[in-house]
Formats: structure tokens, C-alpha cells, sequence
């Protein structure tokens, strides 16, 4: 089944963040920042889809790994490249950090990091906060 990466004229129901640690920086976004035109195309369609569907994004696009961390599958030049996220605040998705698959499970350090960074990320921003930082209406 082919999953519709057409743009919706309709309000995104999520709103993506990158995750940023103490001093700024975001794993993620400088991961895609580096890569080329076609290749930050490909993964802008699958973040509009995931904005669009949050949740309901069904595999081979996304999938749930275990408590709360979910993976956003995009192959780029033949690579499996996974974005690791997490669904907060009953608006929001946090992207925590990104890497190339090289097997067929993902790397339980990977997993682990997430959950450090979606801690970090939890304990730094309440509710209230996040939503007068993005424009989000409660």
C-alpha cells in the first residue's frame, strides 16, 4: 500500500519539534541540514505526513518501538535512516535523535538515548511553556 505524501491544504493536528539540548543543538536537524535538496524533500514529505497522522502513521513509514518511543523509517540513498520521536503534551512530537540502521533490530542504545533526551526534554518544558514558545494554541 502507498501512503498519500501529497501536501494537505488542512492544519498539521501535531506540531514537530526538534529536540535541542542545554546549549542549542539538535542532533536531528543537523543531521538533514547536512544532506542534499532531494534527500531533505523526501524527509520534509514523510515529517508532513507524520504532523498530519501522528499516531495513526502506519509502517513502513513509522513505527512504535517501546514505552513511547516511536521511529520514523526514510530510506536516503539506500540507507535505512531512523528519526527516533515522542508524542507529548496531546500536541506535540519530539524528534530526539537520528542514525543509519545497519541491522535488522534497532540499536538498543539508540532507544536508550531517546528516553535520556525525552527525560531532559520533559523536565526542561512544561506544558504551558512549550505551547507559548511554539504559537500553540491549548
Amino acid at each position: 500500500m502507498m501512503y498519500n505524501m501529497t501536501m494537505s491544504s488542512d492544519k498539521p493536528k501535531w506540531k514537530i519539534i526538534y529536540y535541542r539540548d542545554k546549549k542549542g543543538r539538535s542532533e536531528v536537524f543537523d543531521f538533514f541540514a547536512k544532506r542534499k535538496a532531494g534527500e531533505k524533500a523526501k524527509v520534509a514529505a514523510f515529517m508532513r505526513c507524520l504532523e498530519n497522522e501522528g499516531p495513526q502513521l502506519p509502517r513502513p513509514y513509522a513505527d512504535l518501538l517501546e514505552d513511547g518511543i516511536h521511529e520514523l523509517r526514510v530510506k536516503l540513498k539506500g540507507n535505512q535512516t531512523r528519526v527516533l520521536y515522542f508524542f507529548c503534551y496531546r500536541s506535540f512530537i519530539v524528534l530526539t535523535n537520528v542514525f543509519i540502521k545497519k541491522s535488522d533490530k534497532v540499536p538498543p542504545k539508540e532507544i536508550r538515548k531517546a528516553k535520556k533526551l525525552r527525560a531532559d526534554f520533559l523536565e526542561r518544558n512544561d506544558e504551558q511553556s512549550l505551547r507559548r514558545k511554539t504559537n500553540v494554541d491549548i
